[in-house]
């Protein structure tokens, strides 16, 4: 049997009138991932648990089956497992986005989506000016970016930079422990980055500059228990990002880097395609984490999104389902990990829509996966994410 997971990041919104009162995921022309509903069936599932942030990091787990009330640290170290960076028990890693601040305010939290070879030689300036015996910056992919505070505290309110975005810099700042040395570091960057080189062209371009860092998701190292061995199958994880590349190793799951996978719209959905179809030659379970319907969300991009979708659809879901059915029995599950509305441009933790189909899998009443509405009854609902993946398993 050939297990499929699919994850299409921030995919469910809300209906707008923009729209005919349509959601994107309902406008969104899906044929794979209708005829994939049709043949077995939709239900909602609740992956934030109640007092928990609505965030990726914390859907993801929810989503592999892992409980974030017990597994959940932070997301930064997540990332950094990715990365190779081996944390001591105490220290702490916290993610350090790349961002935009006009006037006091923060514009962007990607700084225009900036390409991973400007952003390499920010953060290599960043870290020989800000680098400490204790405190070490490593740079990650476009915007995203480490840092790791040896004997640090994780005692600190931060925000994540997307759940802000036009709000005053100095309203959001850290606070708690080490609160001083964190906000010092966050303005002396700005004094870094607003005058180099790589800033002064962007702005010339009509780009957004990466003229400020941005500290927030810090954690100590989580223990994830082995994936292989909880479902008794080997595995692979191909995403552009390291959150989920970072879960991936933690839970003894290959991450193999794919050329030219960007976590945009842009990235190279054949060659995620042909990574995953390559994948389940040798493994039982493939999972294919797609970020560009979330990116879409937080640019606040409509149009982008439902394009986004659709490509979803036509570039994963298809080929690889297809090639899975090849190889024999099959099942596959489909899921954002949370809403990303293009009005609110941030996450909310809403129960999202999943659809299961394949080998075994009853046939319910669906057309095709979307939001579920108030007056509406899902086939199936999971009120604890983390066991939404034994109905793949089953």
């Amino acid at each position: 049997m050939k297990y499929i997971l699919i994850v299409p990041d921030g995919m469910a919104d809300d209906q707008l009138d923009e729209l005919g009162g349509l959601s994107p995921m309902q406008a969104a022309k899906t044929p794979n991932m209708d005829a994939l509903a049709q043949a077995g069936c939709v239900g909602s599932v609740k992956t934030i648990p109640d007092g928990m942030p609505p965030g990726s990091d914390v859907a993801a787990l929810s989503i592999m089956g892992y409980d974030p009330a017990k597994y959940y640290t932070g997301r930064a170290p997540l990332e950094a497992a990715n990365q190779g960076i081996d944390l001591g028990p105490r220290d702490v890693a916290f993610r350090c986005n790349l961002i935009t601040t006009t006037d006091g305010n923060i514009a962007d939290y990607s700084a225009g989506e900036i390409k991973t070879s400007d952003a390499e030689i920010l953060m290599r300036m960043i870290a020989d000016k800000l680098n400490t015996r204790e405190i070490k910056f490593y740079p990650g992919v476009s915007y995203r970016h480490l840092m790791i505070w040896a004997g640090g505290s994780v005692d600190v309110s931060t925000t994540p930079p997307h759940n802000v975005m036009g709000q005053p810099v100095e309203k959001y700042l850290p606070v708690g422990d080490n609160e001083e040395k964190l906000r010092q570091m966050i303005w002396d960057s700005h004094e870094l980055l607003s005058g180099h080189e790589i800033n002064k062209r962007r702005v010339d371009a009509g780009k957004n500059p990466a003229n400020m860092i941005w500290l927030w998701g810090q954690g100590y190292a989580p223990a994830l228990s082995s994936f292989p061995l909880a479902h008794g199958v080997t595995g692979t994880v191909i995403s552009a990002v390291d959150l989920l590349r970072g879960i991936a190793r933690l839970a003894g799951l290959k991450a193999p880097t794919v050329e030219g996978a960007t976590g945009t719209i842009d990235t190279n959905w054949t060659g995620k395609a042909e990574a995953a179809k390559k994948a389940l030659e040798t493994d039982d379970f493939v999972m294919v984490h797609i970020e560009a319907p979330d990116e879409c969300g937080h640019q606040g991009d409509l149009e982008g999104k439902v394009r986004s979708i659709e490509l979803v659809d036509s570039e994963i879901v298809g080929p690889i389902w297809r090639k899975s059915k090849e190889m024999g029995p099959a099942r596959i599950l489909i899921l954002p990990d949370h809403y990303t509305p293009v009005k609110l441009r941030t996450h909310v933790g809403n129960p999202v829509p999943f659809l299961i189909s394949g080998n075994g899998v009853f046939e319910g009443d669906a057309e095709r996966i979307s939001e579920i509405k108030a007056n509406e009854d899902p086939d199936l609902v999971v009120d604890e994410g983390h066991k939404l993946i034994q109905l793949l398993f089953y």
